[in-house]
């Protein structure tokens, strides 16, 4: 099982944080979702609230017409604006890319020290092992660089 975690301080409150971390505002400012058009919610939501409760799920719309993609996300953890947690399962070539995506924000005055950790499992056994020591871990870290000044960026502006 690979990791990734990396922290940032962003100038807003935790509560503006939070508004990012529901599963549809995902694609706004990751990147490894990029073969998603959109991420629509497959639980029922009566409340702005249920986006971000424990059992929300929600599945990924590919971009081009055709194409395949099976990214389904579950909230499994759901602390109002301090904590969430998702589980992001990919169906890819005969396997599934797993990744249990943690985001903690803590306030620090009138910012947020937001972390993110990532814990992911590669499909196709020794091979997946192998592809995440020559190139996944690296792309997610970078990637994961990215995804924070992104978000740090939407949020402070």
């Amino acid at each position: 099982m690979g990791r990734v975690e990396k922290s940032i301080v962003i100038n807003a409150p935790p509560e503006k944080v939070w508004e990012m971390l529901a599963l549809d505002k995902l694609l706004e400012w990751q990147v490894g979702f990029d073969k998603a058009k959109n991420i629509d919610y497959t639980s029922e939501l009566g409340t702005l609230k249920d986006k971000y409760r424990v059992g929300a799920s929600a599945h990924g719309i590919p971009k081009k017409k055709g194409e395949s993609i099976r990214l389904n996300f579950e909230i499994i953890e759901s602390l109002e604006n301090k904590k969430i947690t998702h589980r992001i399962n990919e169906k890819m070539f005969g396997g599934t890319f797993t990744v249990l995506a943690t985001y903690t924000l803590e306030p620090v005055e009138a910012e947020t020290a937001f972390t993110y950790s990532g814990d992911y499992k590669m499909p196709w056994g020794i091979f997946g092992k192998l592809l995440d020591k020559l190139f996944i871990h690296r792309k997610a870290e970078k990637d994961l660089r990215t995804e924070l000044e992104n978000l740090k960026s939407i949020v402070e502006n």
